[in-house]
């Protein structure tokens, strides 16, 4: 082993000793406090440590975020997390035992959290929520925990999962009912949305991407609610005595009116965006036929366009001097530098139309 290769594992070998001794010096895992950096950054957002908070995971970009409440009730990121393990693929999970990590809107209350969990620190995700179980969805145990292991969960390493088991401890005990975790397959851009359009779960991203972009607006969670199976968000009900029933028609509702007027702005920027992305997926789609086409195995069509190109112009010995004409019979001929009119007899133009053309080719 060199001695960078040395140097590098010793390097690595002590900042793993430093998490393991975070760990072990903690006597309560389940009371560990927020370290000190994090407490100054929350009070220079103006957070207090148990005010509410909100999560988001983010598939294909492995990451889960915290986001917590300022003294405005406007939310702000307090840190993101890498994502250790999730297990099955993007989209939503459909049944038990499919080992797919689910995607959607669930809301964690105390009873939830897990501090003697087999997975070091865990909460429960608590599906199926109401939409799961309006499609028939099944599935139990679907957790956030640490041990860097999942079947169906989204695993985190212990010492990421200490401090977000504390971010949640610490809300709830700020009088915070229930957290909400928005789980999607990835962040909800155009550029995204327009890679993934042709995906089997497009649908339903395009549903939930509705709650992403109210958050996106309004920096609060969003209120959330099901009917007619599918999710609906920050809709007010007209009459006080109607419900939202997942598996029914969905009462007269709204949502307010400058969250309205917010949101079809940001859709109509969107739509630009998205149509500008998927042109240019399209023409990426095309680079590799037209590299084919100009390419070794195209190199014959390419030198037929550019012969064909070519006909047109004079004929080709003109361009190669060893088949020029021979030189004219008569001295007459040999010195004449333009095209020599015609005789007016017949005879004569007849014996005259070589030379003509001799001539051409000697100005040319």
């Amino acid at each position: 082993m060199g001695w960078k290769s040395a140097i590098a594992v010793s390097v690595l070998s002590l900042a793993l000793a430093g998490c393991q001794d975070v760990l072990e010096s903690v006597d309560n895992k389940a009371e560990y406090e927020l370290p000190r950096k994090l407490v100054n950054k929350m009070k220079a957002q103006d957070q207090r440590v148990r005010a509410p908070i909100m999560m988001r995971i983010f598939k294909e970009e492995g990451v889960l975020e915290v986001w917590k409440s300022k003294a405005s009730g406007r939310y702000a990121l307090v840190k993101e997390y890498e994502i250790c393990k999730w297990s099955g693929e993007l989209g939503p999970k459909f049944k038990e035992g499919d080992r797919q990590a689910p995607e959607g809107y669930y809301h964690i209350k105390p009873y939830q959290m897990n501090p003697n969990s087999s997975y070091y620190l865990s909460f429960n995700m608590g599906f199926p929520n109401a939409y799961d179980r309006a499609h028939g969805r099944t599935g139990s145990h679907l957790m956030v925990h640490g041990a860097c292991s999942s079947a169906g969960c989204y695993s985190m390493t212990d010492e990421l999962m200490i401090e977000i088991y504390a971010f949640a401890r610490e809300a709830h005990r700020g009088g915070q009912k229930a957290f909400q975790v928005q789980a999607y397959p990835f962040r909800m851009t155009a550029e995204n949305m327009a890679r993934h359009r042709d995906h089997q779960h497009y649908e339903y991203w395009k549903m939930i991407k509705v709650g992403y972009d109210h958050f996106e607006l309004t920096k609060q969670p969003p209120k959330v609610d099901v009917c007619e199976g599918r999710y609906v968000f920050n809709q007010v009900l007209e009459e006080e005595e109607d419900k939202f029933e997942p598996r029914l028609a969905c009462p007269p509702s709204q949502a307010p009116q400058s969250l309205q007027l917010a949101y079809a702005a940001r859709e109509k920027q969107y739509n630009e965006d998205f149509a500008e992305a998927v042109n240019a997926l399209e023409k990426q789609k095309m680079t590799p036929a037209i590299a084919t086409l100009l390419g070794a195995n195209g190199q014959k069509q390419q030198s037929d366009i550019q012969e064909t190109a070519t006909l047109p112009q004079p004929a080709a010995p003109a361009r190669t001097t060893n088949v020029l004409p021979q030189p004219p019979a008569s001295q007459a001929d040999s010195v004449a530098s333009v095209p020599i009119p015609a005789p007016a007899d017949t005879a004569s133009a007849n014996t005259k139309k070589p030379r003509v053309k001799k001539s051409w080719w000697r100005v040319w």
